[in-house]
């Protein structure tokens, strides 16, 4: 089975070490980082790739609902509280479960099997898309639409979506980043940030902490930096 990275966002020690322990006794969870307060683990997200995130709600600082608002990507979501009244916001944010405490391991892997159901149905929708020499089919309002190679100038991740970039105009599909990278030409797209991917052909300027397409200053984020040598190869 398809292992899979998570971070625990909790600042209460005996939450934090029960679902520290439920994760080292499940086999294909792997635990990557823990964090006290949402601000620490944003930043963390914002250079590295995790796939479930396990957040307490009541936080110092930042509260996990806001917390939530305030990525532009997210990896799957698991509530943790004592407070039930905030299942509906939750479930607005598109979370996976919403953990009640004191939960059972039991209670726990039923949650995570969620994720590994979610994760795979989305595997299988990415496998279905059709990918034709110089360009790729997308799901875009519910019609499936050509995208040429050539046209893309870069691609943003916006939530659960991700927003193409192109000499067209701008397309919404439902889709995470990372799945329309494995559909990407290598030769011609890079990855400068976990939200951006861009067409090497279509840089104008580059640093190392921007890149330049259209006008439009795209960010290099830092777990990225040695992607930005466009005239190598």
């Amino acid at each position: 089975m398809h292992s899979y990275k998570c971070i625990i966002v909790e600042d209460e020690p005996l939450a934090t070490g029960i679902l520290k322990n439920y994760i080292q006794r499940t086999d294909h969870l792997i635990l990557v980082a823990e964090f006290r307060d949402a601000i620490s683990a944003g930043r963390f997200l914002q250079e590295q790739e995790v796939d479930i995130l396990f957040l307490d709600i009541h936080l110092p600082e930042l509260k996990g609902v806001d917390f939530l608002r305030s990525l532009r990507s997210r990896p799957f979501v698991i509530m943790t509280t004592a407070y039930q009244e905030y299942a509906v916001d939750g479930f607005d944010l598109h979370v996976t479960d919403y953990l009640l405490k004191p939960f059972s391991f039991e209670r726990f892997m039923r949650a995570v099997n969620r994720v590994v159901s979610q994760a795979e149905a989305n595997k299988a929708v990415t496998e279905e898309k059709v990918v034709v020499a110089n360009c790729l089919y997308l799901n875009i309002d519910r019609r499936k639409v050509r995208v040429n190679f050539d046209e893309i100038l870069y691609v943003e991740s916006s939530r659960e979506y991700v927003k193409i970039h192109s000499s067209k105009g701008v397309f919404m599909s439902k889709m995470t980043t990372n799945e329309l990278e494995q559909q990407l030409p290598k030769a011609l797209f890079r990855r400068i940030h976990r939200s951006f991917i861009i067409a090497v052909s279509k840089v104008e300027a580059y640093s190392k902490e921007y890149v330049e397409i259209g006008g439009n200053r795209i960010p290099v984020g830092g777990g990225y930096k040695k992607n930005v040598t466009f005239f190598k190869t």
